[in-house]
């Protein structure tokens, strides 16, 4: 197990950055890729290890895809929306949520068995929301513990049943998982959202062809016969860039540039939070690409204040409730989170780990079912954090550690290559380098 040692930080961060490309947008641009007739060219693919186990996990169902890192390019080659076929082997999704998700819709609509799996974390997290749904199909699912979690299995068939469902909970990947089953349906498929999540699965898949709209707060899918491979040349991801962000924000002097961030407004919950705490930033070089929104993220330090996270907003940072945690501990008055839950049942249960750590390392929080209250500003003392596996967990106290007064060690950061393998890296080239890393 692997661990840093992350020394305080007493100078700011300087420069512009790329950082890693959307890893939501990876993944679903692979997907689609793998169901589009000809060649898919994405460039600014993730390269991180959730994405890699899609690549992998596409492989194994018959399309080609070839992967280009140095140049940050993938290309996936496919007959079409029929091509793909029953695997010989058990798919491995890894740790990745985005993956096992969404594969489990594409598989309803293959002919023969998929069997999906993960590691240890993956096969905790509740599936159940995607199974009851997708048998709708006609196609046969279960899981592990009353189909509780994965393993799971699909039978599926080369024709599947309409979808008629009421998203239960805001879940971009259930909602996607749907659709992607939706795209072979015998008629048109109607999916309620009463709270609406990301929208980059119905965005790119207009963008190749298919018939989707939205209608109030319900989704219309209409059946496909065939999606055309076109290029995707992807943004960065802004729930990576929030951790730069949040550090630049909190250290005096700092002033950097994020480049070429997607903006899409399921996304950016987190400016906005970043924005009722009165941080300072600027939104440049505004443009669009496959219906997706992306810009430069011009940012300094600044004073914060506390605020309030109420459940509307959550869908749209779910995954920057660890940073904005760390971010509180440091604002001026007291930050209420509600309506995070959906955080129990992530890689880790982060409500449970952001409070657990911040405690460790003298900050004023109470844990609540659905959330957390934060009180500040409180200087950080040192201590061991554990990151329980999860690389959001990690790289937040990593933030946390260069803001504190002494030495922060975070056990097991490996995790961090889920998604921003280059992430000590890139603090390095804005000039933050007071971190040590220990191999097991």
């Amino acid at each position: 197990m692997s661990k840093a040692i992350i020394h305080p930080f007493r100078n700011a961060l300087k420069g512009n950055i790329r950082c890693p490309r959307d890893k939501s947008l990876s993944h679903r641009a692979a997907i689609i890729g793998a169901l589009s007739r000809g060649m898919t060219s994405i460039t600014g693919f993730s390269f991180c290890q959730d994405c890699l186990a899609t690549i992998e996990c596409l492989r194994a169902l018959g399309a080609k895809v070839e992967v280009f890192p140095e140049e940050e390019r993938v290309t996936v080659e496919s007959d079409g929306l029929f091509a793909l076929q029953e695997p010989e082997d058990v798919l491995d999704a890894r740790n990745s949520g985005t993956t096992i998700r969404l594969l489990a819709g594409v598989a309803t609509g293959i002919e023969g068995l998929t069997i999906l799996t993960g590691d240890r974390s993956l096969r905790r997290r509740p599936m159940r929301r995607i199974i009851e749904p997708l048998r709708q199909t006609g196609a046969t699912l279960g899981g592990r513990a009353q189909d509780s979690f994965p393993p799971l299995f699909i039978r599926g068939l080369p024709k599947v049943n309409a979808i008629r469902h009421t998203l239960k909970v805001p879940s971009a990947q259930v909602k996607s998982a749907l659709i992607f089953a939706a795209l072979k349906g015998d008629g048109f498929s109607f999916i309620e959202e009463p709270v609406a999540s990301r929208d980059h699965t119905e965005n790119m898949l207009r963008y190749t062809g298919a018939s989707i709209r939205k209608e109030h707060t319900t989704i219309i899918v209409e059946p496909c016969r065939e999606l055309q491979a076109k290029p995707f040349p992807l943004p960065g991801d802004i729930s990576s860039a929030a951790f730069l962000i949040a550090l630049a924000t909190l250290l005096p002097g700092s002033h950097i540039v994020v480049e070429d961030v997607g903006i899409n407004p399921h996304r950016t919950g987190f400016l906005h939070c970043l924005e009722m705490m009165g941080g300072k930033f600027k939104i440049s070089n505004q443009r669009q690409e496959f219906g997706e929104p992306r810009a430069d993220l011009e940012v300094e330090a600044s004073p914060l204040r506390g605020c309030e996270i109420a459940a509307e907003l959550i869908p749209s940072l779910i995954d920057e409730i660890p940073i904005l945690s760390i971010m509180a501990s440091q604002a001026e008055g007291k930050t209420l989170i509600s309506g995070a839950e959906e955080l129990r049942v992530k890689e880790s249960d982060r409500l449970q780990a952001i409070a657990q750590g911040l405690k460790s390392l003298g900050a004023r929080v109470e844990e609540k079912v659905d959330g957390l209250i934060i009180e500040g500003p409180v200087p950080l003392q040192g201590g061991t954090v554990h990151s329980y596996g999860d690389h959001r967990i990690a790289m937040s106290f990593a933030v946390a550690g260069f803001v504190a007064q002494k030495d922060v060690i975070i056990e097991d950061v490996a995790c961090i290559d889920i998604s921003y393998p280059r992430f000590f890296q890139d603090l390095t080239v804005l000039g933050c380098d007071t971190f040590s890393l220990q191999s097991p």
